[in-house]
């Protein structure tokens, strides 16, 4: 069994809190022990700043998160490779984990293309565009005007083609999801769920997930309860489950994986509390699905797809 897993927040959790030791912290749900013990091969760390910090200090905690990504992840911890392109994963050893750093919400950067420039230059292998509310780029899911790209949203989608940057689509407005899907060369969701089993207006409907297949793309079923059962505090592994085997009615057993969402929630799935406990769907999928089939959502899909060829 190996894992990737195209979302966390570990970056956030260290940011708020600089203690935690990540090798082993508890208050982790993602940490090296975690990691190590689920046999995660490829980990995506998101930069997240939250809406409390002021609009003038964003990018400085950008920047701070992704220093942490540096020293705290990767320095003390020389198996654990940074991860620029499809490449490098191809490239990593029996016992090497990939770290790649991707950025959840274009708020730090605010108005700027060169902020975007200095994060893709730091090593940001993905770009969501927003996070639930609406910045000078788009509309979040939870802007209740709904609006697509803006001039300047345009202009971001434009320098990730320029750099072969996937756009995670995950987070955006439905009106900026098809804004993304007809201006972006490179197009996945990190973690999104079926809107057709849930109503949250986080999750993608079936027309989006189609679109995703047609595209060749890849989304990560997420972890968060509330995603999955529609009940804030609670969810089950079966849930997950009927999520996936929905994308999968839709043709999409290529196109499918796993997007935790670690560290970024509030609440967690009954038995699936930490990174360490993916054998407990893996043990869940086995019953279902073939042993190929399960390599897919747990790894190949994504390892696959992202991150593109060439950074």
């Amino acid at each position: 069994m190996k894992i990737f897993d195209a979302h966390c927040d570990v970056l956030y959790k260290l940011f708020v809190d600089p203690t935690l030791d990540f090798s082993k912290a508890p208050e982790l749900q993602v940490n090296l022990e975690r990691l190590e013990a689920s046999n995660t091969k490829v980990q995506l760390f998101a930069i997240y700043v939250p809406e409390s910090v002021h609009p003038d200090l964003k990018f400085e905690a950008a920047l701070r998160m992704a220093d942490l990504f540096y020293e705290k992840i990767l320095k003390p911890h020389p198996h654990i490779k940074l991860v620029l392109d499809r490449g490098d994963i191809d490239q990593l050893a029996e016992n090497e984990i990939g770290a790649v750093l991707t950025l959840e919400g274009c708020d730090a950067i605010g108005q700027d293309l060169l902020k975007l420039r200095t994060l893709l230059r730091l090593g940001v292998r993905s770009v969501g565009l927003t996070w639930n509310y609406g910045n000078y780029v788009a509309d979040g899911a939870l802007e209740e005007r709904g609006a697509g790209l803006s001039r300047f949203g345009r202009q971001v989608v434009q320098l990730l083609n320029e750099t072969g940057t996937p756009c995670d689509v995950s987070h955006l407005s439905e009106q900026g999801f098809w804004d993304v899907m007809d201006g972006a060369d490179h197009v996945f969701a990190s973690h999104s769920n079926c809107y057709s089993l849930c109503q949250h207006r986080r999750n993608l409907k079936d027309d989006q997930i189609q679109a995703l297949i047609d595209r060749d793309s890849v989304m990560g079923v997420t972890f968060v309860p509330e995603f999955l059962s529609g009940k804030k505090t609670s969810a089950s592994i079966q849930d997950v489950v009927r999520h996936l085997d929905h994308i999968c009615s839709l043709g999409g057993e290529n196109h499918v994986g796993f997007g935790s969402d670690f560290d970024g929630i509030e609440f967690s799935v009954s038995n699936l509390e930490g990174n360490d406990q993916y054998e407990n769907l893996w043990n869940e999928l086995q019953k279902y699905y073939s042993d190929i089939q399960v390599n897919k959502f747990l790894y190949k899909n994504m390892a696959s797809r992202l991150p593109v060829l060439s950074g």
